[in-house]
């Protein structure tokens, strides 16, 4: 509007009329009695100046016009989109289905620090360090921060000062680290004046405190150059402190393939799997084909639940008895449940299953935790209920939160019976034709197969929830890159994979997998970090689910099931066609022949590249490698 203005005040000062009337400039001249009119010709460009010079009346109220209405557009118009924008944003980019009435924003405000960690503040002032020759992404920094960091360090002593002024400088609370050198710093610390492991509090600069501890740890090993290629800028390390990892010195990073996408419960997603084996994603990939050829994949989480088991001893097994039997009765449970469920809004106490051995009894506390995975909750709630156990029976001492039998990391015969975490079953029908096509095998050799393989050589094996052909690759690559706790997919691998012959003439194939004991969570540990919420968030199970606490954790649990369900049915068609050990040859081998340690980087790059270029998901090879769905 206001250039309109513009272009239409420059079109009646410029036209034809106007001009013709000021370059006929009038003067009256008296002459005696009478005036004699006379009239001047001036040139154009001595108009147009006397134009630009001159204002009037109309002249300043456009302008005036055309500021305020710049005023509004810069103010206020651009202030009401961005609102606009990030109002839709949080809506469009929400967890769960429907809302209903509710503030989003607010809420979303409200666990900004679970749903959004990524929009948590970084340090003011970006250093940086540099470690013998290591290199990283952030080398191409801007120069004025170089320089910012070389006048930083030009007020700085060049040689290290005292151990004893040193002190006195840290200890002054006037004082901020940037007055002591990395040296100086490393020089504290050796003397234990500053523990390592708290840096990062001292020098409130994360990025400077690993930088430190590289150099320390560099002086103590016997090569020098092994942490040339772990990188260790640009990362938020303030994500990581008090929560992920301590001491830390870097991070390793991992490709991260997908798979997909794959049906289920009518939704199509595509799966993140973070893995170093060739060919484990390509050959998930051809299963996730297969199953969306035939309808995609149904599931079912019949069982919601983590569990903490502490050991308590009694002086007697007669007390033993009466404990026992106090916590067998109803009400005595709701006293147990309304002290556990105390400890949180999410913690809810289903059940209390006790094992008793001798005079010690083992209590294994089933509760419910929303979309965390929620041991740090169920402890929580634990350690209430016992307070209120010992209230009644003040004999009784406990030993252990943990009693292993809850049980966590280990394999164990509880978990694949009574369930942990989530047990989730699910299922699909492959037609025959796409058994043929896409898995290059026949429905009857897979059953036969499984048969022999899943259940019968297992049960040789005397095997703990692994009737399965390898339901831990998948679990393992999806919980990597989601931020899920590794050590937990011991348990969360017990799979049992079924396989029956059905339709008409037997020739399609009926499939289900069922784990009763994922350990998953979409909050917490490191679910914050930003790499693996993106991967979450490409599932669309980033954060707690507002309106429903628990969907997005159990959301997880069955896109795992179905991952899993993809692979096995990969793998085994590979088998049942003999493909596997061509696949792995002809895949997954480097043509590097490494015979000595001290092989030179140049060679060790080399393998890594051939490997590079066989993980990479090109057409033509991802083409082999899904047609043979070859993996270990």
């Amino acid at each position: 509007m206001s250039f309109g203005l513009v272009v239409v005040h420059a079109h009646r000062i410029t036209s034809d009329d106007v001009i013709e009337d000021r370059n006929n400039q009038t003067l009256l001249v008296p002459s005696g009695d009478d005036t004699v009119e006379m009239t001047h010709q001036i040139p154009l460009w001595q108009l147009y100046i006397m134009r630009a010079v001159t204002v009037n009346v109309e002249q300043v109220f456009t302008c005036v016009l055309a500021l305020v209405l710049m005023a509004k557009f810069f103010y206020i118009d651009v202030a009401d989109k961005k609102r606009t924008r990030f109002t839709s944003y949080n809506s469009e980019h929400s967890n769960c289905d429907l809302y209903d009435g509710i503030d989003l924003s607010s809420l979303l405000h409200k666990h900004k620090d679970l749903t959004d960690i990524s929009t948590q503040t970084t340090p003011k002032r970006k250093r940086m360090f540099r470690i013998g020759s290591v290199t990283s992404e952030n080398s191409s920094s801007s120069e004025a921060e170089q320089s910012e960091e070389d006048e930083h360090s030009a007020c700085l002593p060049k040689q290290p000062r005292s151990l004893e002024e040193c002190l006195k400088i840290l200890n002054n609370p006037d004082n901020v680290p940037d007055e002591l050198s990395n040296e100086e710093i490393k020089q504290l610390v050796l003397a234990k004046h500053i523990q390592s492991y708290k840096m990062e509090d001292i020098l409130q600069d994360h990025e400077r405190g690993v930088f430190i501890r590289r150099d320390i740890l560099t002086d103590k090993l016997s090569d020098h150059l092994s942490l040339e290629h772990l990188p260790f800028k640009g990362y938020n390390y303030s994500l990581v402190h008090g929560a992920c990892c301590e001491n830390v010195i870097g991070y390793v990073p991992l490709p991260v393939g997908i798979a997909g996408p794959i049906t289920v419960d009518g939704k199509q997603y595509m799966v993140p799997m973070a893995t170093t084996e060739g060919t484990l994603v390509a050959s998930t990939n051809r299963g996730c084909r297969a199953l969306k050829e035939s309808g995609g994949v149904t599931t079912v989480v019949y069982r919601d639940g983590m569990t903490r088991a502490p050991v308590l001893q009694l002086p007697s097994i007669q007390h033993v008895a009466k404990v026992k039997k106090w916590i067998d009765n109803c009400d005595n449970f709701q006293q147990l449940k309304q002290a556990f469920d105390s400890s949180s809004r999410f913690a809810k106490l289903t059940s209390i299953q006790p094992s008793i051995a001798g005079r010690n009894i083992y209590l294994r506390f089933v509760s419910t935790t929303g979309d965390a995975m929620g041991m740090n909750m169920v402890s929580k709630g634990t350690e209430k209920s016992l307070k209120l156990l010992q209230e009644n029976f003040p004999e009784l001492e406990v030993l252990s939160l943990s009693g292993n039998l809850c049980t966590d990391k280990k394999p164990a015969a509880v978990n694949w019976i009574e369930g942990r975490g989530k047990s989730v079953t699910c299922e699909a029908i492959i037609p025959g034709d796409v058994v043929k096509k896409i898995l290059k095998t026949s429905t009857s050799a897979l059953v036969d197969l499984n048969t022999k393989k899943n259940l019968i050589g297992s049960a040789l094996a005397g095997t703990l929830g692994g009737c399965n052909a390898h339901a831990a690759n998948v679990v393992t690559a999806i919980f990597v890159a989601t931020g899920q706790d590794v050590a937990q997919n011991i348990a969360s691998s017990n799979c049992l994979t079924m396989m029956e012959s059905t339709g008409k003439n037997g020739e399609d194939l009926y499939m289900s997998c069922t784990m009763p004991s994922i350990e998953v969570g979409t909050i917490g540990g490191g679910t914050v970090l930003p790499a693996q919420q993106a991967c979450l968030q490409m599932l669309g199970v980033k954060g707690p689910c507002i309106i429903k606490p628990g969907r997005n954790a159990s959301k997880l649990a069955s896109i795992v099931c179905s991952t899993v369900l993809a692979g096995e049915l990969s793998l085994m068609s590979a088998l049942a066609a003999g493909h596997l050990v061509k696949s792995h040859m002809k895949h997954n081998r480097s043509s590097q022949n490494i015979t000595s340690g001290n092989e030179t980087t140049d060679n060790l790059n080399l393998a890594n590249n051939v490997k590079t270029e066989i993980i990479m998901t090109g057409t033509n090879q991802e083409e082999k490698i899904e047609n043979e769905g070859g993996v270990r």
